[in-house]
Formats: structure tokens, sequence, C-alpha cells
């Protein structure tokens, strides 16, 4: 049975923490709860101990009997959650500091750490708060929210803590993946791709790159390593991965055939453009005399066709159509066509899961023709499904190979 440690400290949303861990232990899951000694005065530890069924931790001396409380904590955890983590949690993570149960456990665990911030919105602004949060993602913690909404300060902003069920999605992406994609190479594609036709203006779709960012974020937490071909997109980089930033379908292309020949997988998520413009006019074409404007616009190369006719033996890939109508048909139909080893297909007309969205339904089609819907889900999630599908594959190929 999976173990999480669950930190609260003395953030007014220490309540919601009740039922991140009620949420989790419905799961099935061991819930362990260390509270900070300023946390007991908005949550009782009792009420923790009735929805866990664990003692609860809060001094390091709790019990003379087991002077290395903090220690037996780290190894037991398979992930620390801290949540809400305050402004003053934050800063002693980032530099180390280790004086209560909560922080010492923190500096001694090796299991991955998930934190969800909580605080005023002008102290999560300030430059030292962003500071220890660049850090702690630098050394691979992951931080879940904070959101915008009411604050209880009176105010209205971001620094309201994300609701339970996100913060145990994101454990449960953990414990779910482990490092499965240790030692693996992978290149994800994302984005929309640009084709302009004067310095000003371009051709280009509603692509929002959410969908390729996820996968490169999942996929770097389960120990690969990551790089990401990124179209533009407004999106921060996710931490670990190597970012390659481009614009048209033709700098994808480039940057895909360098690197493809050295990965384990390569997930193409990117909107690439199917067509371009044939003439870029150096200076921004003007509408005066004009009526109308005629732009003509030829085949971009088929970067997908082109990594599949050069792909090596063991190689991994996997395509992503957005589609509109028919999709079991439609999907059915590029899969046979493309031959690669996992399709997945959304209908982007769908309510909540079209382009710019942060959650996602789609339809793996795989190979030797099974299908699997999945659910409307938050895009991170359904990157961890599709990781655990391309992990099996690896799996069975490296058991064919030994």
């Amino acid at each position: 049975m999976s173990c999480v440690v669950l930190g609260v400290t003395a953030g007014i949303a220490a309540y919601k923490a009740v039922e991140v861990a009620r949420q989790l232990v419905s799961k099935g899951i061991t819930v362990k709860v260390i509270m900070t000694e300023k946390a007991r005065h908005l949550v009782g530890p009792s009420t923790f101990r009735a929805v866990t069924g664990n003692p609860v931790a809060v001094s390091l001396f709790d019990d003379p009997g087991s002077p290395m409380k903090h220690i037996s904590l780290a190894r037991e955890a398979d992930v620390v959650v801290v949540a809400p983590a305050t402004a003053n949690l934050l800063a002693k993570m980032a530099h180390g500091l280790a004086d209560d149960l909560l922080s010492t456990t923190l500096l001694a665990t090796r299991a991955p750490v998930v934190v969800a911030p909580a605080m005023n919105a002008a102290m999560y602004r300030h430059p030292a708060t962003q500071e220890n949060l660049r850090k702690l993602r630098e050394r691979g913690i992951m931080v879940v929210g904070p959101e915008e909404g009411f604050l209880a300060c009176g105010e209205e902003g971001e620094g309201r803590m994300s609701e339970p069920s996100r913060i145990v999605d994101a454990v449960l992406a953990f414990l779910r993946g482990g490092r499965q994609l240790e030692g693996k190479r992978v290149l994800v594609t994302a984005g929309g791709t640009r084709e302009p036709f004067d310095p000003v203006r371009y051709v280009g779709n509603r692509s929002s790159g959410k969908m390729g960012f996820a996968l490169a974020e999942v996929a770097s937490r389960r120990g690969a390593e990551v790089h990401l071909v990124s179209a533009p997109t407004a999106l921060e980089p996710p931490q670990g991965v190597d970012l390659i930033k481009v614009e048209t379908a033709e700098q994808m292309r480039e940057e895909v055939m360098r690197l493809a020949p050295e990965m384990d997988v390569v997930v193409m998520a990117a909107a690439v453009a199917d067509y371009t413009p044939e003439r870029f006019s150096v200076e921004k074409i003007k509408k005066e005399g004009q009526e109308e404007l005629v732009i003509r616009l030829r085949r971009t190369p088929d970067i997908l066709q082109e990594l599949l006719e050069r792909r090596r033996g063991g190689q991994i890939i996997v395509g992503f159509a957005a589609e509109t109508g028919d999709l079991k048909e439609k999907a059915l139909s590029k899969i046979r066509s493309k031959k690669v080893d996992l399709l997945v297909a959304n209908d982007v007309t769908r309510p909540g899961c079209g382009f710019g969205s942060d959650h996602n339904q789609a339809l793996l089609v795989f190979r030797d023709g099974r299908m699997r819907e999945t659910d409307l889900m938050p895009k991170e999630d359904l990157a961890a499904l599709i990781w655990d599908e391309i992990a099996r594959m690896l799996g069975s190929a490296d058991d064919s190979s030994s």
C-alpha cells in the first residue's frame, strides 16, 4: 500500500487539507500527517487522526521512544505533499532550513514532493516568493497552483490554494508513474506552427501547446530525458526539460529529424500546419488599393510520415489527431495510413476539451486495432495515462529483445 506524508502548515486553507487526506484515504492510500505547531490553531490534530486512522505528528519530540521521527517518516513516504504551503514554508524549503518536524522531514526525504501554495496575493507575487518557487521547481518539486479567487484577507487575486481534487490528482500521478521512464530519451512536439506571409501576419491554428507541455512534464517527472520542440506558446517551460523553440513547420521538421534518431520515444503532439504560403513578402503587405488579398498555399512536409519511414528498431512513435465529426472512423483511417504505435485522437468541437482548454477527452487507437476512450480529464492526467500505455509498450519491446 502506498504511503503519503501530508504536511499541513498554518495557512487559513488548512481546513482544505482534511479533504485532501480524506480523498487519498478513499483511494486506499495510507496517509500520515505532519502539522506545524501553529497549524494546530486552525485545525485540530484529532480531525486528521479521525480521517486517516493514524496518529498526527507535530513535534520532533512527540514520541521519546522514536527520536528520529523525521527520518522514519521521510523513508516511509512514497510522496510528500504540503497543503497548504505558506510563503514561510516555501522559503525554508528553498534555502534548506530545517527547524521543525515538517521542514526536517522535507530535507531528509528522497520521495517526490508536491507543494500547494496558499497565501495573500501580494505575498505570492513578492520577488522572494517567486524566486523560491523557481528554485523548488528546478529541483523537481511539483508546484500545484495557486489559483485566483477570493482570499481570506478579503481581497481577490492569485494565492488561493488549489482544490483538494487537483492536489490529489497530482499525488496520484506520482504514485502511478514512479520513475518508469528512467534512462529513456523522449522527444515531444507541442504548440501550433505559424506560417508567415509577411513580417506581421501568419497563417496559424488555435493550438495552445498545453497537451504537449503536459506530456513533456509528466515524462520528465517519470525519469526520462525530455526534449520538447515547441511552436510559439504562452506557457512556462516545464522544469528539467530541454526546450527547443521553433516557429514554422519546416523549422519543426529540421529539429525533429535532428533529434529523432537518438530517441526511444517520439510523441508528435504539435499542431503542424498542413499548408504554408508560397511566397513571403519582406515588407508588410498594405491594404490600400486592395479589396482582396489572395495568399497561395502549398503543402508542408509530412513530418510524422517521414519519421515513420526513418524510424529505428524499437522506437515508439505516437501521433495526435485533432478531428471533427466521426472521430472513431477518422482515427482508424489515420492509423491505417500512418501505422504509428499509438494515435491519440480528440474531437475539438466537444464542449470543455477544445483548443486552449485545460481538459481533454481522447480516443486512444493502437496499432493492433485496440481502442480506449477516456473520460474528460485534466490534460496532465491524460498525459499520465498516455505515458502509462507507452511504458507498457517499452516494457514489451525490452522483453522481446532480451
